[in-house]
């Protein structure tokens, strides 16, 4: 039996699986990703959602809402982080998923699901990075509101057989919630923690990220927070964001963002994102120095 249906698919597999065959041998990679297979797809049924099938180490799976797939991609994330520390090993998978159109083919208690959906769901795993989950904006449009707070642009990018860009959003995770504990009676409040603030500064510019100003972004045109006039620079070619107490740099530019911590560490960050801990210095789509002009000076203050 063949029927048209709207249903979430989902692809969700184990990153660098070869590598862990290669340095655990079979018989131990073997149990781990058996073991990480069981956790997606317990965690698919807790959720309301059918496992369709599994391709090696990867699983695809369907949710008849898209609200209760993203909850489902979250759970998984953090089931597997888990599963990995207890068994010793950092485990990590690749979450993508689109909500759509799709047919639905039933024979014998098997199911099969065909269509531009179950293509885009793919695609979208394969722009997941490892602990990464990845949805499209059309997607995100049907998320419960709270989902929807978590998910934050990444790219818009041409797709084989749409004849509009695909937008493509991460849906974030793993961030705990702060808790404030309101004072009863005869209970004393809480004090309220001091309020985190990074300070980030080019030349004569300054700006402050904190609770209440929780982005700013950093480029070539003048009406970012920061201007940074570099060829290397992008019109919009990064954020700075609050997020829960933490501070990240989020990349959005073609030649992506180069950290230098205090320690002296360089980090590349294209299309993705790091937290910014302690101090050091921007550069936006180069390498740059403490000294170099080009540099952008960030300090966190507790």
């Amino acid at each position: 039996m063949r029927e048209q249906t709207r249903l979430a698919i989902m692809f969700a597999d184990i990153a660098g699986s070869t590598q862990i065959y290669e340095k655990l041998g079979d018989a131990k990679a073997r149990e781990i990703t058996s073991r990480c297979i069981e956790v997606l797809s317990e965690t698919t049924e807790r959720y309301g959602g059918r496992v369709i099938k599994t391709i090696g180490d990867e699983v695809m799976c369907t949710f008849p809402d898209a609200s209760e797939a993203a909850r489902g991609a979250i759970d998984m994330q953090e089931q597997v982080s888990e599963l990995g520390t207890e068994l010793g090993y950092a485990l990590k998978i690749r979450v993508g998923f689109h909500f759509g159109e799709v047919i639905q083919e039933i024979e014998r208690r098997k199911v099969d699901v065909f269509g531009d959906a179950v293509n885009l769901a793919a695609r979208m795993a394969a722009q997941a990075k490892g602990d990464q989950i990845m949805t499209t904006g059309e997607t995100v449009e049907m998320l419960a509101g709270d989902l929807q707070e978590n998910t934050r642009f990444i790219i818009s990018t041409t797709v084989k057989g749409k004849t509009k860009p695909v937008e493509i959003f991460e849906l974030t995770w793993g961030e705990k919630e702060e808790l404030t504990i309101m004072g009863g009676f005869g209970t004393a409040a809480t004090p309220a923690a001091p309020q985190a603030k990074l300070t980030v500064s080019f030349e004569n510019q300054s700006t402050d990220v904190t609770e209440d100003k929780p982005s700013i972004t950093l480029g070539r045109a003048n009406t970012n927070h920061l201007c940074v006039p570099s060829p290397m620079s992008s019109r919009v070619h990064a954020k700075i964001e609050h997020r829960r107490g933490s501070f990240f740099v989020v990349d959005q530019s073609t030649n992506g963002t180069y950290l230098m911590t205090e320690e002296g560490e360089e980090i590349f960050v294209h299309r993705d994102e790091r937290r910014l801990v302690g101090e050091g210095h921007i550069g936006l789509g180069q390498k740059t120095g403490p000294k170099d002009p080009m540099a952008i000076r960030y300090v966190l203050k507790a």
